[in-house]
């Protein structure tokens, strides 16, 4: 409804106000009025109406805050009707009221902020809490209190931390109800949860039990236990007393009801008993307001003026709060030369002398000011800190969770929009760093309902006789893994034993039905299937169902029974031995590592016997050719030089061991190659077949085709759909060049089975994906998660094995392996002992060359003065020397030059 037709309704109402044109005040009068509308009768009004009074009293008494100024408040009661709100809100208008404080009701708040935002009178609220209720569409519309945005973001935090992933909604039917559970909503999907099932209650009182049972029988027959009522007070006891009759305040349920119930317990404490027998174990958000001096003697002051009845409630705080931040802003509205004038609005004023009389309609000049000052304002109150952010909300929002206990109300923790859930109070974290990982969100522990400490698992299959829906391809091969039974609805196979054998073993019964998908003819398209679950065709999908990348972004999949991936089968030939077949024993890499190691012991082993051996000595020719002979001779124990040096003997008998080893390992591996038939493939892996331009076969309806094309981007045409084991093999056998293909991509557990009959062909080259099957379900689906256990359990009491030994263990050809591998020798098998012989040869030529050091002479004295570069090049010559000498003209030598220096010794004397 406009504001036009709402102001001719109103007027009809009240008649005439005769207001002059521009009505002025002085800068700071004497008294300033404001409105005040709220619920008289109600819980939050009760206490409201007490707290504005005390907070007026306070303004009043504080010369401090408007300097001889009066706050005079004039009280009206709304009792949350939409139209009496608008007639009230008008005679705000026509009393030269600057602030209304209110209104209580969510319902109501639209209406009068449309008045308001026309006539520029800010509006402070301390209860609607609507988080619709925003600054754009209402710009005069101000929340002292938080928003229920903060705290239906609390409640999917809590769902989300004990892991539930659908709850029930249960709200009142009227705009603050269905906006409060729409921003719920938003706030699970944020953390991938949802509300299933929402239903809405009529607002007034006169609702019926009767209506109400119709509506928990609903709820008791889906699957979610948890279930957020989002009601007001008389509703809501309503609801926990017929739930409690059905029986639904028992294990397996999990109630959360928003501030209204934690409201209701701490202005009534203690509530009778056969109430408080009725909510036991149910969760409840509070307004979080810190605890200080001056709420404590606040307190102790309420319970003195109303002996302690009504008692004082988070919003009675608000609204005391409320005063002193219309009290603040005035302040700083008559520092900066604000103004209390009226003017008449000339969109009215054209219609004056009308018998509608809507002249009486003024506008608050400085209206936009006052409004300013009070979003600036940023003073502690009673409930924290007063300051808006903006988005126009107060800062730090917080909930403090409270758990029904007893005959009385147990904090479980707190909630903070600054690091989510806590055990400690939002005071302590605010001088923290924000922290809102998973490890971090913390609660005391729950009695939940039953009295139970154990978390519910939060859902049961529903009990509303209708069976799961579970497609099931409808294969035409490879039917030992899942087939249906001829004329029946039932299914056999690998793959359905699996199933049954994990849904007996979860902890519930799983009433199910198989639907067949597929025409019988050809093997449906797996992906097609898996879609059907999105589109709510089937409830969840059971057979030889691969977990790829683009199914896990649309279904959840259990854990894989089977380990399986893409793999290559193709044709063999005999292979034929060539010219060049005395090569393969061994590989590239070992042929010249060992050619390497034959020359690097021939040079070590004439270093060692040169000086004493004379088979080792001669010219540079003849020393040469004798290291190559007696090198390459090791290889057939044929060398006829005698080693002298015991370090030459030492390093002869390892290398003589390394030969020996290869060359036996070369014998047997050339005598296979040569006398063994050997089989072998073209093609080594998916690299040398993509390279090629031969067509290559997968299975129909199998994900291989959307694999080769899309991720090895080999061209659609080399593709060729093959629908059975029979036909993989006629195609195999023809070839690339008589209509077949050169080989065929499949998974292993299909390859396994295809060539457990047929012996022919082999696998070649190494797996290229890693995947495996499972069962699909939806999104978030907690039976995904139970059927995983499930299959985990099957694992390791050993009946998955069974059952795939039952299903798959049938081989008719012989025991060989099934995928080609190479009978090369390769270095990775020998680096060993090359290794040892390596280590010998290092230590046999320290020692040697320790040995020649000691045998050097030391310099004479007389080389101090030729200069130490000179020396080191003599000391070299005379080494290299040394080492070439024969052993007894080394010796013989030493000798001499010892005469020499002890005659030079006697002349010198």
């Amino acid at each position: 409804m406009n504001v036009t037709g709402f102001i001719f309704l109103l007027s009809l109402h009240l008649g005439v106000f005769q207001i002059g044109y521009g009505r002025n005040a002085s800068t700071r009068p004497a008294v300033v009025n404001i409105g005040a509308m709220f619920n008289f009768d109600s819980i939050i009004g009760r206490v409201a109406k007490i707290a504005i009074d005390e907070a007026l009293k306070d303004v009043n008494s504080n010369s401090s805050i408007l300097k001889g100024t009066k706050l005079s408040v004039t009280l009206q009661d709304t009792n949350c009707n939409g139209f009496l709100g608008m007639v009230e809100a008008l005679r705000y208008m026509a009393t030269d009221v600057i602030a209304i404080i209110g209104p209580q009701c969510s319902v109501v708040a639209p209406i009068i902020s449309h008045v308001a935002s026309e006539l520029q009178v800010p509006l402070l609220s301390f209860a609607a809490t609507d988080p619709t209720l925003s600054s754009l569409q209402f710009p005069f519309f101000v929340r002292t209190a938080q928003s229920d945005l903060y705290q239906m973001t609390a409640v999917a935090d809590i769902i989300d931390h004990y892991g539930w992933k659908e709850v029930i909604a249960i709200f009142i039917d009227d705009d603050w109800g269905r906006n409060g559970v729409s921003a719920l909503n938003d706030k699970l999907a944020e953390r991938r949860c949802k509300i299933s099932y929402k239903v809405g209650i009529q607002p007034d009182s006169s609702v019926t039990q009767g209506a109400i049972m119709d509506v928990l029988v609903k709820v008791a027959l889906m699957q979610s236990r948890i279930v957020v009522l989002h009601l007001n007070r008389r509703v809501g006891f309503k609801v926990f007393s017929v739930a409690n009759h059905l029986g639904m305040m028992g294990n397996g349920y999990v109630w959360i009801a928003t501030d209204w119930l934690s409201l209701v317990l701490d202005s009534e404490s203690p509530l009778p008993s056969e109430t408080m027998d009725k909510i036991q174990g149910v969760l409840t958000l509070r307004q979080h307001t810190p605890d200080s001096d001056r709420k404590r003697a606040f307190f102790a002051r309420w319970n003195r003026i109303t002996g302690g009845s009504p008692q004082l409630n988070a919003y009675g705080l608000y609204a005391y709060d409320t005063v002193w931040l219309l009290a603040h802003s005035l302040d700083a509205f008559f520092n900066q030369g604000g103004v209390i004038s009226f003017s008449n609005d000339p969109r009215i004023s054209s219609m004056a002398g009308s018998d509608l009389h809507l002249e009486a309609m003024s506008i608050f000049d400085d209206g936009m000011l006052l409004l300013k000052n009070i979003l600036l304002s940023d003073f502690v109150g009673l409930t924290g800190p007063l300051k808006f952010n903006s988005d126009r909300s107060l800062i730090l929002p917080a909930y403090d969770i409270i758990n029904v206990l007893g005959t009385g109300i147990r904090q479980i923790g707190y909630w903070s929009n600054y690091s989510g859930l806590s055990t400690v109070s939002p005071e302590t974290l605010y001088t923290r760093p924000p922290n809102r990982s998973s490890a971090n969100q913390k609660l005391y522990s729950v009695i939940w309902p039953g009295e139970t400490l154990s978390k519910p698992r939060g859902w049961v299959f529903p009990n509303n006789g209708k069976l799961l829906r579970i497609g099931v391809p409808n294969r035409v091969s490879y039917k030992e893994f899942v087939s249906q039974v001829r004329g029946t609805d039932m299914f056999k196979g690998f793959c359905i034993d699996v199933f049954t054998a994990a849904v007996n073993l979860l902890p519930y019964a799983v009433p199910y039905k198989f639907i067949s998908f597929g025409d019988g003819r050809k093997n449906p398209s797996y992906t097609e299937l898996v879609n059907k679950i999105t589109t709510g065709e089937f409830d969840a999908v059971v057979g030889d169902i691969a977990i790829v990348t683009n199914r896990t972004r649309i279904v959840d999949f259990t854990q894989p029974y089977v380990s399986s991936g893409l793999v290559i089968v193709a044709r063999l030939e005999k292979e034929r031995s060539g010219a060049w077949a005395f090569l393969q024993p061994f590989s590239r890499r070992m042929w010249i590592v060992t050619g390497s190691f034959f020359l690097i012991v021939g040079i070590v082993v004439w270093i060692l016997e040169h000086r004493i051996n004379d088979e080792f000595r001669g010219p540079p020719k003849q020393q040469v050719i004798t290291i190559l002979w007696f090198s390459f001779s090791t290889m057939f124990f044929a060398h006829r030089e005698n080693t002298m040096s015991t370090l030459g003997r030492l390093v002869l008998l390892v290398w003589l061991f390394v030969v020996l080893i290869i060359n036996s390992s070369y014998t047997a591996s050339l005598t296979s190659i040569l006398t063994v038939e050997h089989l072998s493939s073209p093609i080594k892996g998916i690299q040398s077949l993509a390279a090629t331009n031969e067509p290559i076969g997968y299975q129909e309806g199998s994900f291989a085709e959307r694999y080769l094309s899309e991720e090895l981007n080999i061209s659609r045409s080399r593709l060729v759909s093959l629908g059975s084991p029979e036909a993989y093999a006629l195609a195999l056998k023809r070839g690339p060049g008589n209509g077949g293909v050169a080989a065929v991509v499949d998974e292993r557990a299909y390859v396994e089975l295809f060539l457990s009959s047929q012996c022919s062909f082999k696998i070649v080259g190494q797996e290229f994906t890693k995947s495996g099957w499972g069962f699909a379900f939806p999104r978030d689906s907690p039976l995904a998660v139970d059927m995983s256990t499930a299959i985990l359990a099957l694992a390791e009491n050993g009946d998955l094995q069974r059952i795939h030994d039952k299903w798959l263990m049938q081989s008719t050809c012989s025991l060989e392996s099934t995928e080609i591998e190479t009978n090369q020798l390769n270095l990775s098998s020998f680096w060993g002992l090359f290794l040892i012989c390596g280590i010998a040869c290092i230590i046999a030529l320290f020692i040697y060359f320790l040995q020649i050091l000691q045998q050097l002479p030391p310099a004479p004295e007389s080389a101090a003065i030729t200069g130490q570069d000179s020396s080191h090049s003599r000391r070299l010559r005379r080494f290299l020397s040394l080492m070439d000498e024969k052993e007894e003209q080394s010796r013989s030598g030493q000798k001499r030059r010892k005469v020499d220096n002890e005659r030079d010794d006697e002349f010198g004397s």
